[in-house]
């Protein structure tokens, strides 16, 4: 093995530590225990991540990053912006009952928990988080809605709406809080959301 290649090991075993430890105890996660179960020691974290913190910020970009991935290959390019929040809200609909939402809602609220104890990781992790919504945001940018093309703003603006919405449907759905929230419903909703204000160009109207 390459010396590449056991740092990529160890940083694997390291994130996937964090996962079950931050996961279940959030500000209150150990750096020794999340050392003990990759089998390395609190140094390789310091090393590799600079700090708890910036191994929990790595955690938020290896935890979003397959699921934007899964998102673009829901979303396929051809479709008119109605028709991609239409896939994107029937994809998100199905994450919520798959094998790790409940696994999923844990860490939101979890990191949510954390941002709110220390002061410093909350703006790491929007910056985080924010990066990898520029790929829903290219999702969205240039595709048609009556009669124009959507401005890589207006789907900023969409992408931020969707995500609140989304949010507080997906936190419903396992907790049995959503009674009817079926796909259609995900589908409805976020059409409604798409063809409102939510694509208005401020700009415009402020001329």
């Amino acid at each position: 093995m390459t010396r590449a290649e056991a740092k990529e090991r160890n940083r694997r075993a390291l994130l996937d530590a964090a996962f079950q430890v931050v996961s279940r105890d959030g500000y209150r996660a150990r750096l020794d225990e999340i050392a003990e179960r990759a089998d390395l020691t609190t140094g390789a974290i310091y090393s590799l991540f600079g700090s708890k913190n910036g191994l929990v910020v790595a955690l938020v970009a290896d935890y979003l990053r397959p699921y934007y991935e899964e998102i673009e290959q829901a979303v396929p390019a051809g479709l008119d912006l109605l028709e991609a929040v239409d896939a994107f809200a029937r994809y998100y609909r199905r994450s919520c009952v798959a094998p790790d939402a409940l696994s999923r809602l844990s860490l939101q609220i979890t990191l949510l928990d954390m941002a709110l104890h220390d002061p410093e990781l909350g703006p790491q992790l929007a910056t985080s988080i924010r990066s990898q919504e520029d790929h829903l945001i290219a999702l969205f940018t240039g595709r048609s809605h009556n009669g124009s093309v959507v401005t890589s703003q207006q789907a900023q603006r969409l992408t931020t709406a969707l995500r609140a919405l989304f949010v507080g449907l997906s936190q419903g759905v396992p907790l049995g809080l959503a009674p009817g929230a079926d796909e259609q419903y995900f589908a409805d909703t976020a059409r409604a959301l798409a063809s409102g204000m939510s694509l208005i160009d401020h700009d415009a109207d402020a001329s």
